[in-house]
């Protein structure tokens, strides 16, 4: 495209004014639903989480609406950048929280963390992510909506989703062994006589809640891995790359992977299947953070 006196269409498309009407609206949607059951029943580590990232969610497709309609302005081209990649990190903290209460619940002792440093070790890698990304999507869409060299920025973002994905595949790969030991009843460490009444040296029983909580948060972490790879082989390609310019590639695999991800927490919501009373869900959340001292 001549950039003389024609404006820059900074997205190589004219973003779907369809997709902004319908993913602007589920967002809002499922996010209202998710602080709502935050609120009354006082889930407080919801708000930082999934919440956030339905919020980022609503205003980078706010923006993308924006776009829709004037492609070539700047400053909404920039925050959707930004604020659609940073959303999942947030939601990605919520299935690392809750597996550390699932192995705090089943049996630490077949872990190779402790329940209460199972969340932060992965936790702060995942913000770390959140932080790399973040500065190189900024830099990234500042320098492309200002016709200049986006590369920097999409490097940086780019080793930010990579160090991501190695992430989550790490994750899953510590949850894949911790049932296999689980099932197979091989602990990690030898349980000493002091430790007999431990509640970290406790075998928990597999309930059908459980079960149906484990593979919603398979599932989950599934569809982010999928959406991740995407955006690895996205940025890999350049800011001018042949994926960044289908527009359908990016509707599939980005924000309907995050729709589907809190949709599930939706329908399957910790509270029902992971919590049985508010005094519980409020303990639990405490005892798994190394802030705590009980």
């Amino acid at each position: 495209m001549s950039l003389g006196t024609t404006p820059r269409n900074f997205y190589h498309y004219v973003p779907s004014k369809w997709a902004g009407f319908v993913f602007t609206g589920l967002f809002v949607a499922i996010t209202l639903a998710h602080l709502g059951v935050a609120v009354r029943r006082r889930m407080w580590f919801i708000l930082p989480t999934i919440v956030t990232c339905g919020i980022l969610e609503i205003i980078g497709w706010a923006c993308r609406l924006m776009s829709s309609y004037d492609p070539h302005k700047r400053m909404p081209y920039i925050i959707q950048t930004s604020t659609i990649v940073l959303a999942p990190t947030a939601f990605l903290a919520v299935v690392f929280i809750l597996t550390g209460q699932i192995i705090g619940k089943m049996g630490s002792i077949y872990s190779r963390l402790n329940a209460r440093y199972y969340t932060v070790v992965f936790l702060s890698c995942d913000i770390f992510a959140l932080l790399v990304q973040g500065s190189g999507g900024g830099l990234a869409a500042s320098a492309s909506s200002g016709n200049g060299d986006p590369t920097l920025g999409a490097n940086i973002m780019l080793g930010g989703i990579i160090f991501q994905t190695s992430v989550i595949f790490l994750f899953a790969l510590s949850c894949l062994e911790f049932f296999i030991r689980y099932f197979r009843h091989r602990p990690v460490r030898t349980i000493g006589s002091h430790e007999k009444a431990s509640k970290d040296t406790d075998r928990g029983e597999f309930t059908k809640e459980l079960r149906i909580m484990v593979w919603a948060l398979t599932f989950i972490t599934f569809i982010l891995f999928v959406r991740a790879i995407y955006r690895t082989i996205e940025l890999a390609g350049g800011w001018e790359g042949p994926v960044i310019k289908i527009q359908s590639l990016f509707l599939i695999f980005d924000p309907l992977m995050i729709v589907l991800a809190m949709g599930t927490l939706n329908i399957i919501h910790p509270w029902k299947y992971l919590y049985s009373t508010p005094a519980e869900s409020f303990r639990l959340v405490s005892t798994n953070t190394p802030s705590y001292e009980p």
